[in-house]
């Protein structure tokens, strides 16, 4: 599939702001699975720097300096992006996840150490004894690693209940775990936490996701949101990415950032100002699938 994506951030200011530095993951990375046909990125008002990098994960990354005095930043992102289906494959042929934690600590290929890095905890999923034995429930013993990431998904779609306002960024996993309720990203930090405390390397993803309005409904423009996932690594299959908050084994609906240990890693847009006083954000994300016909 092919979508159109935009990603609208304004920032208003009680306060004039007279110089900020940003960091932004606002292009879609190319995955195995996903190319980016084009991406382009507007500020307002105009940046004085801009460099384009790609940060240690492979994300792209842009650094952005406005150094003009201003009360209103806006941030509008555009990206056309394809993605292609999830090839087939039987849950039960994976190995058994205590094997892949034996693998872990015993092989040094590039693959392997590469993909070890993401089996420890990280600021914004730490692991806890209470957590490891909640995914303990999923990871019985000889189990299939993705049959048993499988049912933790499925275990925190069913038994955790979505809802905004009862979380923050330094809202941590045990937390979540505890009040069995929060957003996308403290599913996705939970899930990390659960799989990590295993041993098993698991990674942040963040991005967006097709949404489709109630039946009879039109689609409304800008009323999408940045979402968050996870994947976990499996020998000879590579990364297999699940989504908690839907219960999903993610496919081509949805779209990819930027992957890193957690949020903190892939924040669509952070830095810091001189000035500013208090402020507000406003966010309007726009998922729009093109017709090729």
């Amino acid at each position: 599939m092919i979508f159109d994506v935009k990603h609208k951030n304004a920032f208003a200011y009680s306060q004039d702001v007279s110089i900020s530095h940003h960091i932004l993951h606002l292009v879609p990375r190319d995955t195995p699975r996903q190319a980016l046909h084009n991406s382009t990125i507007i500020v307002d008002p105009a940046a004085s720097l801009r460099l384009e990098r790609r940060d240690f994960f492979g994300n792209p990354v842009t650094y952005l300096t406005v150094q003009e005095p201003h009360h209103l930043l806006k941030v509008l992102a555009s990206s056309r992006v394809e993605v292609q289906p999830l090839g087939e494959f039987a849950t039960t042929d994976s190995p058994p996840w205590e094997t892949v934690v034996d693998q872990l600590r015993r092989d040094t290929t590039f693959e392997v150490l590469d993909a070890a890095q993401f089996s420890f905890d990280s600021p914004y999923a730490e692991s806890t004894e209470d957590i490891y034995r909640y995914a303990q429930q999923s990871f019985t013993p000889g189990r299939p690693l993705l049959q048993a990431t499988e049912a933790l998904t499925a275990a925190i779609f069913n038994e955790f209940e979505y809802q905004g306002g009862v979380t923050d960024l330094s809202t941590p996993p045990q937390q979540v775990l505890s009040t069995r309720k929060g957003v996308c990203q403290d599913f996705a930090h939970l899930q990390l936490a659960c799989l990590r405390s295993l041993g098993l390397p698991a990674r942040y993803v963040s991005g967006y996701l097709l949404t489709k309005p109630p039946e009879g409904q039109e689609r409304l423009v800008g009323a999408d949101a940045s979402h968050a996932w996870i994947a976990v690594w499996c020998p000879n299959v590579g990364w297999i990415d699940y989504d908690p908050t839907n219960n999903l084994l993610v496919n081509d609906e949805h779209v990819t950032l930027a992957w890193g240990r957690d949020y903190g890693d892939v924040s669509p847009i952070k830095g810091f100002m001189l000035g500013g006083g208090s402020h507000e954000i406003t966010v309007e994300v726009d998922v729009a699938p093109v017709n090729t016909a």
